[in-house]
């Protein structure tokens, strides 16, 4: 484990109120040898989605045991538990409502049905992880917290303790399920792959489910209209809409210097067909 611990934050706090700067202070005060790395606090209001998928694609770029916290909580402050899961050799830190699924394997959270959406789910979680119930709030040092801000009295006090070598079985009971989103992978169809565009980034760029290891060797693409083949190296080789490989290893639908989700009118939810 590193000397230092990395705490990673991804909320829907945004930055124009003092939510996410009090977070920080408390993990500062609590855990002040800790670096804190804000991921994004840029969530949409209560997208518990897209908060999975930020999740997904960015905790496998930290070191071993460090501590991701997500606070996007439409429940905040109502019975749905809070959750402290140690899996992959990273900690994982937020409510149970599907926004830790990264720390779920894809074989535990399954595939959407072709077809389907992306609904969240109970998920069984295989021996090789542990997870708690965040209910040990006298270890915290943590009474009476507030029903509208956890994020401070108790996810981020969860958070501090784990950066400080503590245990995730010391927070509460062991659960053996978890809430999550099926895997964010196309599933297969009759006439090839079911994909979804489940994010639009700044750019433009509609990132879509649809992993490039199972593309065919010269896939066929048709999302909102457009019709389009094979895989341009890079947004810049692109000519009009096209598809690329993105960072993430997800198939991304581009326009060079443009914003594809503008021109193509289409955003999260469209289908993106994958042609054999």
């Amino acid at each position: 484990m590193p000397d230092r611990r990395i705490i990673t934050l991804i909320t829907d706090f945004g930055l124009s109120d003092v939510y996410a700067g009090v977070m920080r202070g408390v993990l500062h005060a609590r855990a002040p040898d800790a670096v804190v790395v804000d991921l994004t606090h840029e969530i949409a209001p209560q997208d518990v989605f897209a908060a999975a998928f930020a999740l997904e694609i960015a905790w496998r770029h930290f070191p071993a045991g460090t501590v991701h916290v997500v606070v996007v909580d439409p429940g905040v402050g109502t019975g749905r538990r809070r959750l402290a899961i140690a899996a992959q050799g990273h900690l994982f830190v937020g409510p149970d409502n599907g926004c830790l699924s990264a720390a779920l394997p894809e074989e535990a959270r399954g595939l959407r049905r072709p077809g389907g959406a992306y609904d969240e789910r109970p998920a069984v979680l295989p021996a090789s992880i542990v997870a708690t119930a965040v209910e040990n709030l006298a270890l915290l040092s943590v009474t009476g917290p507030s029903m509208t801000f956890e994020g401070r009295d108790i996810f981020g006090p969860a958070a501090a303790f784990l950066a400080g070598g503590g245990r995730p079985d010391a927070l509460g009971p062991p659960v053996n399920e978890a809430i999550a989103f099926p895997a964010f992978r196309a599933p297969p169809a009759a006439e090839g792959i079911d994909g979804r565009v489940i994010a639009v980034d700044r750019y433009g760029n509609l990132i879509t489910d649809v992993v490039a290891s199972d593309l065919p060797a010269t896939p066929r693409f048709e999302v909102a209209g457009a019709h389009l083949t094979g895989i341009s190296r890079t947004y810049a080789a692109a000519s009009g809409p096209s598809a690329v490989v993105g960072s993430s290893g997800h198939v991304e639908i581009a326009v060079p210097g443009r914003s594809a989700a503008e021109i193509l009118g289409a955003g999260p939810g469209d289908r993106v067909r994958v042609l054999r």
